[in-house]
């Protein structure tokens, strides 16, 4: 393990260290972002499949982690509630995941680029769309497929997620669960699915092995200050520098 990642050079691996560490902060402190984060910066250095593949491990963990923080009887709940939107992404997340080594690399790349660009955008514009209850099933099943064709693809099912739970203008704490419990169990299929893809093997196993304990670190501190900082403005700043990382990406798939 070691000697595969020393392949990847020093300043590589210290790289990817610190974005998982960065990462895992904002998870901490929002609820989201980390698989974005960790996409947009590894994938400015990586290939496609190495960077899906070193996020696995970090947002599987850092996922139980936020949706068991509350007990497990507070995370279930959610579950419950939640049941549709997660059998439809879980079930749209095995197709995607089947296919993504089928894709050429700049094709991946506009995707991932694409997905934070627009995501990161609709925000920082503020960007609330209101959900009446005759849409709701509706918009349940098809936003859980989108999510969960894009996280097989990309391993980042958290745009449509976030926008749709906004959109029920559920309590921060709930949304923030909610959130943990949705992105857990996408991450628990999408790592048996990859390990079945052949994705998650070889140097990609052990960079994603590497990756979790600074995700889960920068998770525990993200924590701890999420009270102490104005979070609407740090998070406009991430949400630039996603912006910034996504048309990044989506230059990398243009231009190769």
């Amino acid at each position: 393990m070691i000697a595969e990642l020393a392949a990847m050079g020093t300043v590589a691996l210290g790289a990817a260290l610190a974005i998982a560490l960065l990462a895992g902060f904002v998870k901490g402190m929002t609820g989201f972002a980390l698989p974005m984060i960790l996409v947009s910066g590894l994938g400015s250095f990586l290939s496609p499949e190495l960077t899906l593949a070193g996020m696995i491990l970090p947002a599987l963990v850092t996922n139980l982690f936020q949706a068991f923080r509350q007990g497990i009887q507070a995370a279930f709940q959610s579950v419950r509630t939640h049941w549709r939107y997660l059998a439809v992404m879980l079930a749209f997340l095995i197709l995607g995941s089947q296919i993504v080594l089928s894709i050429p690399a700049g094709l991946l790349f506009l995707i991932l680029g694409t997905t934070v660009t627009i995501f990161a955008s609709l925000q920082l514009a503020g960007w609330r769309p209101q959900l009446s209850e005759r849409h709701r099933r509706p918009t349940e099943v098809g936003t859980g497929a989108l999510a969960g064709f894009l996280g097989g693809l990309t391993g980042t099912w958290g745009p449509p997620t976030a926008l749709y739970l906004t959109a029920l203008g559920l309590p921060r704490m709930e949304h923030v669960r909610i959130q943990g419990a949705v992105y857990g169990s996408g991450a628990v299929m999408l790592t048996l699915a990859h390990l079945q893809s052949g994705l998650l093997s070889g140097t990609g196993l052990n960079l994603s092995i590497a990756l979790v304990f600074p995700a889960l670190v920068g998770a525990a501190i993200g924590v701890v200050v999420q009270d102490r900082l104005d979070q609407e403005r740090f998070r406009a700043v991430i949400l630039t520098v996603l912006v910034l990382a996504g048309l990044n990406l989506v230059r990398r798939g243009i231009l190769g």
